[in-house]
């Protein structure tokens, strides 16, 4: 080894290791966050149609779901390509340009109070709006760390075709991830509707648990001084300030949650009749097994939707010959749209309003299939993997004891 090689060597910049843990953290983080969501993308979709609406771009409702599956994969993509070192400076600016946007829209979101949960990630890990901005935060401190020393960012994969055929992969496995689970659902299924669950017992309190507590608040004045005071209703009871006749109540007193008590997983599944009759108990206590076909809005299938409605209904019409089934749809339409649907295609399926919003959480799908027994959810479907008679049979019609 010569002189000049042995100089070269011992100049060469050692690793920043600060700048290693922040990769390695935001590029996790991103993966992480990505994937989540990319688990239900219809789900994210429909908390983006919560900012697209309070940011008056509902024009943008329909494609919600699509531009979930995009803002997924790039949080993948890019939170890959940095721990890989892969396009380091195009990566760096992406990084910075997304952690703006989403600092923006959280801070948006929590100042304003606008939206409840923010849906960084999904239905698994519920964020308040000012924990999702803290979050943001940091990543934003972070994420700009990396884009000042972004000349640093360099690949450990010495081969180029090597770099260019595993981004390739990552690109192609982060959008396929997304659109997988939205016409198959979501792997992992993290709403109150997941198969195994039992309906009845997630609508009912458990014995023992607390409820909220809440605290109401009085303003006081006094008659002779004009003098205003705030009290709660423990000081006013406690005080017996209602004794006081130097004191009137000024308005309606305030109510305030001072602690937070057990949550129903269920609270809002009503189910009713074309009459308006509350039949809830009725279809979800069955004994016998059940398909719940579910469709938020009927206008928005497509034609293989609609295609794959009318082989659902058939399949069950088939079934119901020779099994004590009972099959309905719930959906939040109209019942002249309902109507118009049982002339084109005959539907077996008994007709009930439910609102949109537990029917989403039911199944990830416009139309979906729920199949219950004695109000456990057994298995669900997308109209995309419904499966055939005879599976039906022999999977689950013909192993009831």
């Amino acid at each position: 080894m010569t002189y000049t090689q042995s100089y070269t060597q011992t100049q060469q910049p050692k690793p920043n290791a600060l700048l290693w843990i922040a990769r390695i953290l935001v590029g996790l983080l991103f993966i992480f966050s990505g994937l989540i969501k990319a688990n239900d993308p219809m789900g994210f979709g429909y908390k983006l149609q919560e900012y697209f609406h309070v940011l008056n771009l509902g024009f943008l409702n329909d494609y919600a779901t699509w531009i979930a599956i995009l803002l997924c994969a790039l949080e993948i993509i890019l939170g890959a390509l940095l721990i890989l070192g892969i396009a380091g400076k195009k990566v760096a600016w992406g990084l910075l340009i997304l952690i703006i946007f989403f600092t923006f829209l959280t801070f948006y979101s929590a100042f304003f109070e606008v939206v409840k949960s923010c849906g960084c990630f999904g239905d698994a890990i519920p964020l308040t709006p000012w924990q999702s901005f803290i979050k943001d935060l940091v990543l934003l401190i972070l994420i700009v760390y990396i884009f000042i020393k972004r000349d640093q960012i360099k690949p450990f994969i010495r081969s180029l075709f090597t770099r260019n055929l595993l981004a390739a992969f990552i690109i192609l496995a982060s959008f396929g991830a997304g659109i997988y689970t939205y016409y198959f659902l979501p792997v992992i299924d993290f709403l109150p509707y997941k198969e195994g669950n039992n309906i009845p017992e997630l609508m009912k309190v458990p014995e023992g648990a607390e409820p909220d507590v809440f605290e109401h608040i009085y303003e006081l004045k006094n008659k002779t001084t004009s003098e205003t005071k705030k009290v709660t209703d423990k000081e006013y009871m406690g005080q017996k300030l209602w004794e006081d006749e130097n004191w009137e109540v000024v308005g309606e007193p305030q109510t305030r949650l001072v602690k937070k008590g057990y949550e129903l997983k269920i609270p809002d599944l009503i189910i009713s009749d074309m009459d308006g009759n509350n039949v809830t108990e009725e279809i979800i206590n069955n004994p016998y097994y059940n398909f719940i076909v579910v469709s938020t809005d009927l206008k928005k299938m497509s034609p293989f939707d609609l295609a794959a409605l009318d082989r659902i209904n058939t399949t069950i019409r088939d079934l119901s010959a020779d099994y004590n089934i009972r099959a309905i749809l719930a959906t939040a339409s109209s019942p002249d749209e309902v109507d118009y649907l049982n002339d084109q295609m005959e539907l077996v399926l008994e007709t009930f309003s439910v609102d949109a919003v537990p029917l989403k959480s039911m199944v990830r799908a416009n139309p979906g299939v729920m199949l219950m027994l004695n109000g456990n959810v057994v298995k669900k479907w997308s109209p995309h993997n419904f499966p055939s008679k005879h599976e039906l049979i022999t999977k689950y019609l013909d192993k009831v004891e």
